[in-house]
């Protein structure tokens, strides 16, 4: 079953295009990470999603029209974003009051076991909520509520290492089930490399790597080189090379591993890796065509 399928989706700010003709397709069940520079289109592609802003192309999300159909939408999606949006003022009892008397699909009872294993008090308000006091009390809002999307667009954004590990064991272990579809756009890459199953760059709007997990850990390979190997190396054409304490390392796509482990340690690179490799490769449309060709 597909949650999300677009194509030819476009939009345009004045003269900037920040989506460019995006076909996109996720799959019910999955959790797709969307990685890209500041200014990639990132946020754009998540507000189409959502029905906060209008585009070009087709774009349907769990079968309905996000734009026109944004209110029936949002009875099946939630929503994070960077900046915290829940009132100051409010206490926390009262906000779960608030979100019971007008979400139809939010479990108080849930909402509460997980509130349960914070430092949250009831009583207080959210203005004396540290930051990751409150990204606590929206993911238990948002885990409370029987959604079948959840976006999540920079969540763990100004959060120490301690509260972004405890949110995402979260997220994985008290809410998703394998049929629930999560979206999630971030920076600290590092972080989510194990959370995720689909894995998807994007930069100037247009989609520059989508593949599964399973399909980045057999496509690429990290190589750091032996010095007596590196033209034989070169030889086999790295999409990237740089330098650590005086070897060479590269970045291959498609090249047989026992191949590349005679020239010296292989290992199966970060995201991030790739990233840096691919945002700083002139050839980025090129192997933009490849990986497509490849699916």
């Amino acid at each position: 079953m597909t949650t999300i399928e677009a194509h030819g989706l476009r939009k345009v700010y004045g003269t900037k295009v920040a989506l460019d003709n995006v076909l996109l397709r996720v799959d019910q069940g999955r959790i797709l990470g969307i990685i890209g520079p500041n200014g990639a289109g990132k946020t754009t592609a998540l507000n189409a999603i959502l029905g906060l802003t209008a585009y070009q192309g087709e774009l349907k999300v769990l079968g309905r029209d996000p734009w026109a159909e944004r209110d029936q939408l949002m009875r099946d999606v939630s929503f994070i974003a960077d900046v915290a949006v829940l009132p100051r003022w409010i206490r926390v009892s009262d906000l779960l009051d608030y979100v019971a008397g007008v979400h139809p699909k939010f479990d108080r009872a849930k909402a509460e076991t997980f509130l349960a294993k914070t430092e949250i008090n009831h009583a207080s308000k959210v203005r004396q909520l540290s930051k990751g006091m409150i990204a606590q009390l929206h993911l238990a809002i948002v885990m409370a509520i029987d959604a079948k999307l959840l976006v999540l667009d920079e969540p763990t954004l100004g959060l120490d290492i301690l509260y972004r590990k405890q949110f995402y064991d979260s997220l994985l272990n008290d809410y998703f089930d394998g049929e629930r579809t999560i979206i999630v756009t971030t920076h600290q890459v590092e972080e989510v490399q194990d959370v995720l199953t689909d894995l998807m760059f994007i930069n100037h709007g247009r989609i520059v790597l989508e593949c599964s997990m399973e399909q980045f850990e057999s496509r690429y390979v990290e190589l750091m080189v032996h010095p007596d190997h590196v033209a034989g190396a070169r030889s086999l054409k790295p999409i990237n090379e740089r330098q650590l304490f005086g070897r060479s390392i590269m970045l291959f796509d498609q090249v047989d591993r026992p191949q590349l482990a005679a020239m010296g340690d292989v290992r199966t690179p970060s995201i991030a890796d790739l990233f840096v490799a691919m945002m700083g490769n002139s050839a980025v449309t090129d192997h933009q065509s490849q990986v497509r060709e490849a699916k």
